[in-house]
């Protein structure tokens, strides 16, 4: 993948990472925001350090829930490698902020006036090989003769703009809720979490690209997961959450 583009070095490696390819589950894990880690031909992007490591490169915890929720579904795992700084891998090209020139409160200097070669760049780097990767495993368990269920996970920040925000856990959908649906009916008496329904994003932000590219277009039972970062801030906080989600998705998919 590496001679797809000029961005990436030997020293950076590949742009994805696929855990448990073997994985005998049905479900198929993918974090497009797994990393904070940039390539070194982009620098700092103009940014200090604080913000190279705060939610705005990256879904912290997220890929830390994943490997455990890989461990217990027996589920293949596959993510992106690469901040979404770089290339947000849930958004499509032409989006403005597959490559944003401002993320929350802070603008990214190195993502400013990018040229349409500079564009390509990246997406041929970064955005390409993610969703084929995606695309072909899904591809390799349908000619097996498997069922797959999507479920990409997320973290977002308790403070965006300002604003605090309650909601714990969102279940993310796009037009096939079937999924969603199951899982707001098993979480609703648990008490554990406030979960909410396509909170604090939804389709109308433009966060369910991998959901309709790989999800909606195959046909496939499908679900976004989106945890507040506090909650998973530390080995026992994850461990918690990615027991909680594996007991909510093994109820929610039988009979499914």
């Amino acid at each position: 993948m590496l001679e797809r583009s000029g961005l990436l070095s030997q020293a950076d490696g590949e742009p994805v990472a696929v855990v448990n390819p073997g994985g005998a589950g049905d479900v198929l894990l993918v974090c497009e925001h797994a990393s904070a880690t940039l390539p070194e031909r982009l620098g700092d992007l103009g940014l200090s350090a604080e913000a190279l490591t705060s939610h705005i490169a990256w879904d912290p915890g997220a890929l830390a829930v994943c490997r455990l929720m890989s461990t217990s579904l027996d589920a293949t795992l596959i993510y992106q490698r690469f901040s979404r700084l770089a290339y947000d891998c849930n958004r499509p090209p032409e989006a403005p902020g597959s490559m944003p020139a401002q993320s929350e409160i802070y603008e990214v200097p190195g993502n400013r006036n990018l040229t349409q070669t500079e564009r390509d760049a990246r997406t041929q780097a970064l955005y390409l090989p993610f969703h084929e990767r995606v695309a072909e495993t899904i591809a390799g368990r349908k000619r097996a003769g498997r069922r797959t269920v999507l479920v990409t996970m997320h973290s977002f920040t308790p403070v965006y703009l300002g604003q605090t925000r309650a909601v714990e856990i969102g279940i993310l959908h796009d037009a096939d809720s079937r999924l969603a649906d199951r899982m707001l009916e098993a979480s609703a008496d648990t008490g554990l979490y406030r979960i909410e329904r396509n909170q604090p994003y939804g389709p109308a932000d433009g966060v369910t690209h991998t959901l309709i590219k790989q999800g909606l277009a195959n046909g496939l039972a499908n679900v976004m997961i989106e945890i507040r970062n506090d909650l998973i801030a530390d080995e026992v906080g994850q461990g918690v959450v990615a027991d909680f989600m594996t007991g909510l998705l093994r109820e929610s998919l039988a009979g499914l």
